[in-house]
């Protein structure tokens, strides 16, 4: 669907950089633990099962918290690399270095490598040899053959959840349909984005198939996209008028219309940007 919020300039084209450190919005990971602090884990660890303990330090009564694993690490990067493409920090045809973005989330350039990666494996980025990645640039002919096949997967489902669904089922994602229009009341694109994927993976979860719902939120996330040269924000009214389109469809499930389920899906697919 549409969010908007603009965040910090990224690099020039088809240089390596990213937004300032200390630019407005920008989203902060845990730094990751040092060589140095993983050894002094591993050895108090060996010790322990030895029945040993170090002088420096007493006896735990408890199992010591465990050290963020570099996976763990990664995916918060991902997550924080997905807010900023679609909130427009990072932007369309841009090049973006792996360790100058590490600096900006104060970890080294190997989580941020690997979650560019998972992000050229969604097509969302393109790998440039001895430079970065590259964020791809998309335009509106790639945006409405998603809006398409979405509408090919989606609508057939609606209308038969529409009919086999009890009116209280519906009632329950009331309250995520609602948090959509919280998040778009808010104006940020990013925030938007994640409740709008949330409702509509809530909803096809009543489906049953795990694999739709799988492709449909690939599909879904990448409508959302920024498009190349096009506007990165959109007013907060039109993201509360996107959001209230949940609600009507909430409405027309539980009470079984299936032609305002079907145009309001079409319809929905159809503004998505």
């Amino acid at each position: 669907m549409k969010q908007g919020a603009q965040g910090p300039a990224g690099a020039g084209a088809g240089t390596a950089g990213a937004p300032r450190a200390g630019g407005t919005g920008a989203v902060r990971v845990p730094a990751q633990a040092t060589a140095a602090d993983m050894e002094g884990g591993r050895r108090a660890a060996e010790g322990a099962v030895r029945g040993e303990h170090t002088h420096s330090e007493p006896p735990l009564s408890r199992p010591r918290p465990p050290v963020v694993q570099r996976s763990s690490v990664r995916g918060q990067i991902l997550d924080a690399l997905r807010s900023a493409l679609v909130g427009g920090e990072l932007k369309p045809g841009e090049v973006y270095s792996a360790p100058v973005l590490g600096e900006r989330f104060g970890v080294s350039a190997t989580p941020v490598r690997e979650a560019m990666q998972q992000l050229a494996l969604e097509g969302a980025v393109e790998v440039v040899p001895n430079r970065g990645f590259r964020v791809v640039e998309r335009g509106t002919r790639e945006l409405a053959e998603l809006a398409e096949v979405r509408a090919l997967i989606e609508v057939p489902v609606m209308l038969r959840l529409a009919r086999t669904v009890p009116a209280e089922r519906w009632a329950e994602l009331r309250p995520l349909a609602e948090a959509t229009v919280r998040a778009a009341s808010t104006g940020c694109r990013a925030t938007y984005a994640e409740s709008d994927r949330a409702f509509h993976r809530a909803l096809l979860d009543l489906s049953g198939n795990e694999q739709l719902v799988r492709i449909a939120e690939d599909l879904h996330r990448r409508a959302q996209w920024p498009l190349a040269g096009g506007p990165i924000a959109r007013g907060r009214a039109d993201l509360v008028a996107d959001a209230a389109e949940h609600l009507a469809l909430l409405e027309a499930l539980a009470a079984g219309e299936l032609d305002a389920v079907r145009a309001l899906v079409g319809e929905h697919f159809t503004g998505a940007r």
